[in-house]
Parts: C-alpha cells; sequence; structure tokens
C-alpha cells in the first residue's frame, strides 16, 4: 500500500474543494484534494457568484476566465414574475413584475463603486471545469477525481487516512498535517459526530435541466424568472439561463418546480409539465437530466474538529435564494487558506485556525438564516397579492384578472402589488449581506469603534475600515498605472499596512515587526504627495484615518487592525497587533 504525506487533504472536488486547492497553492502550500466522481458537476446547480466572491476569484487571478464564460450584469441583472412565455389568452405573456436585482439597472453605479469587479452569472456546471483547471496546473499530480476518502483518524500532529481510487479498488495511505472537509457534509462531519443544526429536508423540489430554442419568446436580462400561473399554482415555477450562450439564444435552461411531493411530477410528465409552464405547448425541447431535492437550513455545530475542518456544504446548506450558499463556501475557503499557510510555515501557532470558527461560523448561520427569510418573504409577497401556491382559487383570479383590468380600483390592487414586490430586495438587492459582514471575534483586533448602520433590508452597503470589515475598494494610481486598494494584497500571504501621507514613522514599523516576527508586511502610503494618489475622492471618504493613521489588512483583505492617528509607540503598537492577531491569545498546538 503506497503511502503519501502532504500538508493538507481536501476531501471534496466540488466548487468550494477546489478554489480552496486554488488558494492553498498560491499560497504555497502542498496538497492532494479527492473526489469520488470522476469528473465535475453534471447540474448547474448555484449560478451566482457575488461581488465579494468575484473579488476573491481577481486576488487568485480567476475573475477574467469566468467572467469571460460568465453572462455579464446587462445580461441577468433582473428579476421579473410572469404568467408564461407564450400564449395567446388575455392573460398569458403578462409581465406581473420586474426588478433591478444583484447590481442590474440602476443598483449598477452603486455596485460599480463598491469594488473593481461586478458580480457574475456562471453555474456550477461550469464554473468547476474552469476551477479544476487551474487547480491542477497551479497544482500539478495534486489533484484526483475517483478517489473516495475510505477511513481517517487523527494521530498526534497528523491525520492518517485511506484513500481509494473508485476504478480499481488501489487503496492508498495519506498523511496530512490538516484534512478540509469540503465534502458536502456526506463523510466526514458525520464521522467526528458534528452536528447538523436547523431544518433538514423542509422542502422537496423537483429540478428539470433542459435544452431548447426559447429565442422567440425571451425577455433578456434576467437572472430568474419565476412563472405565476393565473390557473393552476402547481406550474408556478422559476426558470433560469444556464448557457453556454447568454441572452436570447441561451441554449440550457434549468425548471425549478414549486415545492411539494415530487411523486406530482414523475418522469414521463416533465416534457409536458415544462411546456405547459412556458405557455408553449409545441416546444422542441431536450430533457437533459431531473433531480428530487431536498431545501435544507443547517449549520454545523462546530467548523473545526481537532485538525478537520469543514467547510461549504459540510458546514452549511440553505435555500438557493439570495444565492449564498456556493459564494459562502468559496469564502470559507479563502478564509482558511492563508491561516493554513501562516501555521504550515511557522508564521503562527496551530491556535490560528480556532479563528476559522469564531469568524465564519456566525457568516454561515447568518447567510443560512437571512436565505430562508428572503425565500419565505418571497411567498408571503405572492399570497398578499393573491398570486401565490395557496391563495384562494376565487381571489386568484380576481387577483390576476386586476393586472390588465383598467379600472382604478384594479389600477390601485397593482400600485399595492408594486410596493409589496419591492420589499424583495433583501432577497435580490441584499448588497450589505454580500460586502458588509464582519468578523467580530477572531484575528482581529477590535478598535471599541461601533459596527457601521444596516438597513434592515441590508440593501445599503456601508463600506468602512473597522476591524473585522472587508477593506473598502478605492481607484488609487501609480505611475500612471490604475489599481484597487484590493489589490495590494496578494496570494502570498503578505499582510499590507496602510499608512497615510504623514505616517512614515508607520512604514519604519512595520520594517521593524516584519524582521521580529518573521511575517511579510507589505507598507503602502496613499495621498498627495504619497506613492499612491487617489484617483478620486472615495478613499478619503472611507478610509476613517487621519494622515498619520495606519491600517493592517490581513492577506484574505479583511481589517486586522488599525490606529486612526500617530501612535505613541508604532513599533510597539503594530508587534502587539499583529502577535495578537496570530497567537491568537492561545497556545501553539502545531
Amino acid at each position: 500500500m503506497a503511502t503519501i504525506e502532504v500538508p493538507v487533504l481536501i476531501v471534496g472536488g466540488g466548487g468550494c474543494g477546489l478554489a480552496a486547492s486554488v488558494f492553498l497553492s498560491d499560497h504555497g502550500v502542498r496538497h492532494l484534494l479527492v473526489e469520488r466522481h470522476p469528473g465535475t458537476s453534471r447540474m448547474p446547480k448555484a449560478h451566482y457568484l457575488n461581488q465579494r466572491t468575484m473579488g476573491i476569484f481577481r486576488q487568485h487571478e480567476l475573475d477574467a476566465e469566468v467572467a469571460q464564460q460568465g453572462a455579464c450584469l446587462a445580461e441577468f441583472g433582473k428579476l421579473r414574475w410572469l404568467t408564461s412565455l407564450g400564449g395567446e389568452g388575455p392573460l398569458d405573456g403578462l409581465v406581473i413584475q420586474e426588478m433591478d436585482a444583484f447590481g442590474g439597472g440602476a443598483l449598477r453605479e452603486t455596485y460599480e463603486a463598491a469594488g473593481p469587479v461586478l458580480p457574475v452569472k456562471l453555474p456550477q456546471v461550469r464554473l468547476e471545469p474552469i476551477l479544476r483547471q487551474h487547480a491542477e496546473r497551479r497544482g500539478p499530480g495534486e489533484i484526483r477525481f475517483g478517489h473516495e476518502l475510505v477511513t481517517f483518524a487523527e494521530e498526534g500532529d497528523r491525520v492518517v487516512a485511506q484513500v481509494r481510487a473508485v476504478g480499481t479498488g488501489e487503496v492508498t495511505t495519506v498523511v496530512a498535517r490538516y484534512l478540509i472537509a469540503a465534502d458536502g457534509g456526506r463523510t466526514v462531519g458525520a464521522a467526528l459526530g458534528v452536528q447538523m443544526r436547523g431544518l433538514p429536508g423542509f422542502l422537496d423540489v423537483t429540478t428539470a435541466y433542459f435544452t431548447a430554442d426559447l429565442s422567440p419568446w425571451w425577455r433578456e436580462g434576467t437572472l430568474l424568472t419565476h412563472f405565476l400561473n393565473p390557473h393552476d399554482p402547481d406550474l408556478s415555477s422559476n426558470l433560469i439561463e444556464m448557457g453556454p450562450t447568454w441572452g436570447k439564444h441561451c441554449e440550457e435552461w434549468v425548471l425549478h418546480f414549486p415545492p411539494g411531493d415530487p411523486q406530482r411530477y414523475p418522469a414521463e410528465t416533465i416534457v409536458p409539465k415544462i411546456r405547459e409552464v412556458l405557455g408553449l405547448p409545441d416546444l422542441e425541447l431536450t430533457l437533459r437530466q431531473v433531480t428530487n431535492w431536498s431545501v435544507e437550513s443547517l449549520v454545523a455545530d462546530q467548523y473545526r474538529v481537532g485538525r478537520v475542518l469543514l467547510a461549504g456544504d459540510a458546514a452549511h446548506r440553505q435555500p438557493p435564494t439570495v444565492g449564498l450558499g456556493l459564494n459562502t463556501g468559496i469564502q470559507d475557503a479563502h478564509n482558511l487558506a492563508w491561516k493554513l499557510a501562516a501555521v504550515l510555515t511557522g508564521r503562527a501557532p496551530d491556535s490560528l485556525l480556532d479563528t476559522y470558527q469564531a469568524e465564519r461560523h456566525p457568516i454561515g448561520r447568518h447567510n443560512v438564516d437571512w436565505a430562508v427569510s428572503a425565500a419565505l418573504h418571497h411567498h408571503a409577497i405572492l399570497e398578499a397579492v393573491g398570486v401565490g401556491q395557496h391563495t384562494a382559487p376565487q381571489r386568484r383570479e380576481r387577483a390576476f384578472a386586476a393586472f390588465v383590468d383598467p379600472s382604478p380600483i384594479a389600477a390601485a390592487a397593482r400600485a399595492r402589488a408594486a410596493e409589496l414586490f419591492a420589499t424583495h430586495r433583501g432577497g435580490c438587492q441584499a448588497h450589505d449581506v454580500e460586502l458588509g459582514f464582519a468578523y467580530e471575534q477572531g484575528a482581529v483586533i477590535p478598535d471599541g469603534s461601533p459596527p457601521p448602520p444596516r438597513e434592515p433590508l441590508r440593501d445599503v452597503y456601508h463600506p468602512t475600515t473597522r476591524p473585522g470589515h472587508l477593506l473598502p475598494h478605492a481607484w488609487i494610481t501609480r505611475a500612471g498605472r490604475v489599481r484597487s486598494t484590493h489589490d495590494l494584497t496578494g496570494s502570498a500571504g503578505s499582510f499590507v499596512l496602510i499608512i497615510g501621507p504623514k505616517a512614515e514613522r508607520w512604514r519604519a514599523a512595520a520594517a521593524a515587526v516584519a524582521e521580529k516576527l518573521s511575517v511579510p508586511i507589505d507598507t503602502v502610503a496613499i495621498g498627495v504627495g504619497a506613492e499612491y494618489t487617489a484617483a478620486d475622492d472615495r478613499w478619503s471618504r472611507v478610509r476613517e484615518i487621519a494622515d498619520e493613521g495606519a491600517i493592517l489588512v490581513r492577506p484574505d483583505n479583511h481589517v486586522a487592525w488599525r490606529s486612526r492617528g500617530a501612535g505613541a509607540n508604532p513599533t510597539g503598537e503594530l508587534a502587539g497587533a499583529l502577535g495578537r492577531i496570530l497567537e491568537n491569545a492561545g497556545p501553539a498546538r502545531a
């Protein structure tokens, strides 16, 4: 039996596991990834990559290829509620409501100000091959599909695992310092006794993945089209473009039937049902796959058990509303990668990894709850305006009729409905959920400042340099080259100290601390007369420090510590702060 020794074993080759592989390679951390399936996902599944995730991809030079294959905001930045695509009846092809979503339309300027890259629509079936290609290129020989984890155990300062090649049955022993469980919760967490808290399988959904030419009827620029059938609520489904061409000439589609018993949709009825939902009885289509799946609302009670760290669906599972699932998983991997690199290179003790639970567990809990809340609210809107799945038939008929009736009473009903639909911005305009989350505990040094205000529906993002938050984006220039403040951190594990134009004492302090702690710190001055100048007034509005101040930024672009002004003892203050961040106030285990 062969034996392989690597610093990290990744179990699971989905979006989260492959992203973790890319990030670890960029940090110089050797690893082995095993995935029991022979290839990447065959179902589109997650398809919205939010602004934070695209910023992470930019940091790891993935964003250009993802954006090239994906749909841009102009191609997906709306939600629509329709009765059908085709049909000749008075209620067929009726637009009930539409709104800008996920940075599209009137939201675009706000999103452009918030980050160097915009969200992209690219389903997982197309994203995973990109991630796999980069993972294999950056870690040659370290990505093994068709290999499954058989057993594992923690033995002192290592994890010993048995991995079997699915095709041949050959078993290999893998010895690793740490194991990342990105297996969707299928194996590792349960074996460790990790409890998934919440609601398991509270809704059942049937999804059809098919190919068809909808160009004569398709309204372009839609992330998600909700069909609200006036006559049969069981036909109130939603349709999503899946590419590879975007817009009117999209070839592939996913249709989610409303929650309920999957037995309502036996395989032989799926194609007629698709035609009925769309109002296109003669549509030619090819059914690619049908899946029945359960909507869950679950969060692991532990993200770390000894030398095993859970990420992605192994740590949290939620409804697809708001598009938080895959994004949260990729952000888990990003948080974890730089910490593993710091521990494995000896720059930090093992206790730094405890901050993974402290930081990501509250975010996972919040995102699961937010997705459930948005899903329930959307259904409540439909019921309130009289077009929901459980609305009484007589009221349902009147409600739909009001959308075409020219009477003043119907006009009032449409106006009321529009105001209710606008509250769905908590589901499709939740910019503050995407960018405004903060780590209140963990590898950060709070400075006692209050958090920025938060709108109840999380549709307004307030950038801040308060420790724990994402570093605000601003365009800066040097020698004619324009960069984002997010570009100041790279993938090599360096911290960045951003200082004002009158803060050279902090530069000297950073050099001394970097040498003392053997931790790379890049120092960058921004301001009038400094090495970088602001391209506009945005940095001055969001930096929240004086010209003599400093902001310490972690490798993942979250603010770790700041001094609003000149410190009395810059070297001592910075050394104390960085030491506390890396030590996590705990003893070393590694």
